[in-house]
């Protein structure tokens, strides 16, 4: 069992320096990785806002707009917003299901599909910049860190 690490007070409550803040440094970390992985899909008609929908739907494919929506933590009106853009640039399209004519299915096309390869290899290169000059075992200890930090935060959440 993890032992518990306590945060000793090192000043009053209006003393919090960003580099002591957890969230501050993550989002700082995920503001460049955004900003790079931007100039870099661009080239290929890919907008960030496109690239979190693909990454879902290379994965499952033909989900719903409500699905897809809550796998990438976007609110609905603007999930639309974003299928359409997709739509007009040939990436998705929209079905509607079967079995209830109100439920409308997402799924990607042959462009999107060939997409993946190369997209997700740019992803890759981008995280191996951003990991350059670590040891294994510091990205392991950082996995594990990031991952129970998300745990903690998600449980409150509940």
């Amino acid at each position: 069992m993890p032992r518990k690490i306590r945060q000793r007070n090192t000043g009053d409550a209006a003393d919090f320096p960003p580099p002591t803040s957890s969230g501050y440094l993550v989002r700082d970390a995920h503001r460049a990785f955004q900003r790079l992985l931007e100039r870099r899909i661009a080239p290929y008609g890919v907008t960030r806002g496109q690239w979190y929908f693909l990454r879902v739907l290379w994965t499952t494919d033909g989900l719903s707009q409500r699905e897809l929506s809550a796998r990438v933590g976007m609110m609905e009106p603007t999930t639309v917003i974003a299928l359409r853009s997709m739509e007009r640039s040939g990436l998705i399209r929209r079905v509607r299901a079967r079995d209830d004519r109100r439920r409308v299915q997402v799924f990607l096309t042959a462009k999107a599909k060939r997409l993946r390869a190369e997209l997700l290899g740019v992803a890759r290169r981008i995280t191996e910049e951003a990991e350059h000059g670590l040891a294994i075992g510091e990205l392991s200890v950082f996995r594990r860190v990031i991952t129970r930090m998300t745990a903690n935060l998600d449980q409150i959440e509940k």
